[in-house]
């Protein structure tokens, strides 16, 4: 049976032994997480994990500032270190996808000479390391496009689906049609449709097309989990009313819903 994951931290005030635990039991097998402070840090969260049979799949990049990445400044250079300290990180805790932006708001930089040649180093930096950099859709269609016209040849190069992005920041657009056949990973969450309204709700809390949803993953042939990147308190009071345990069974009922959506299970 393919695996159901979440993020971890989707509720804040529950002990983060609690959280795991309680995601375990709902049958929750795998997670994700950014990057914590220290090595030492990233690693506990590992044992954590690893002690109730949660897999720890992937990481997801800083991308605070990330349009630096595009711009020949002091910025640009310490955003780069950033992403490869990432890779390096997703190989101490044997996560094997770095989730990564490549650019964010309205009004991003132009794809430019020194980001492309920052991101060559990283794509090198993965593959030396033997890990997957996925790039997520957000607003822009073009550099994500750059991205895998560029890398099309490196087993490093991977896609992140983010429906919930989709259904928000690029209204109208399908992500999977062009950038499905290389997707290792998905942050499933729902929203209202209405640009910019990144709510990150719970499956069948909003608007999006999940029939569209089953029918794209199925179409792709990807066989990985299927990964909730929901929150509890970013709903802006929609959960309002809800207890965490009852907001972790519905988030439980509503990816164990879509995995029979999309393998009939």
């Amino acid at each position: 049976m393919r695996k159901i994951g979440i993020c971890f931290g989707a509720v804040r005030n529950m002990p983060k032994e609690d959280y795991v635990k309680l995601i375990s039991e709902l049958g929750f097998s795998a997670t994700f997480t950014g990057i914590y402070a220290t090595e030492a840090e990233q690693a506990a969260h590992a044992e954590l994990f690893a002690k109730y049979g949660i897999a720890y799949e992937n990481i997801h990049a800083p991308f605070g500032g990330i349009n630096n990445i595009w711009l020949d400044n002091e910025d640009g250079v310490k955003m780069l270190d950033t992403l490869l300290m990432s890779v390096d990180r997703c190989k101490l805790v044997g996560a094997s996808v770095l989730v990564v932006h490549l650019s964010s708001g309205l009004t991003p930089p132009s794809v430019t000479d020194m980001g492309q040649e920052r991101f060559k180093r990283l794509m090198e930096h993965a593959e030396k390391q033997g890990i997957t950099i996925a790039y997520e859709n957000q607003r822009m269609l073009g550099n994500i496009a750059w991205a895998f016209e560029q890398f099309a040849d490196s087993p490093s190069l991977g896609f992140c689906w983010d429906c919930g992005h989709e259904n928000c920041f690029t209204i109208g657009r399908q992500y999977m049609p062009l950038f499905g056949k290389k997707l290792v990973c998905t942050h499933i969450h729902d929203n209202s449709g209405v640009f910019n309204a990144d709510n990150h709700l719970l499956p069948f809390d909003g608007a999006f097309d999940f029939n569209r949803f089953a029918r794209q993953i199925k179409e792709s042939g990807y066989k990985g989990s299927l990964m909730l990147e929901v929150m509890k308190d970013h709903g802006k009071g929609f959960y309002d009313g809800v207890t965490e345990h009852e907001y972790m069974l519905k988030a439980a009922d509503a990816i164990k819903k879509i995995r029979t959506m999309v393998d009939g299970e």
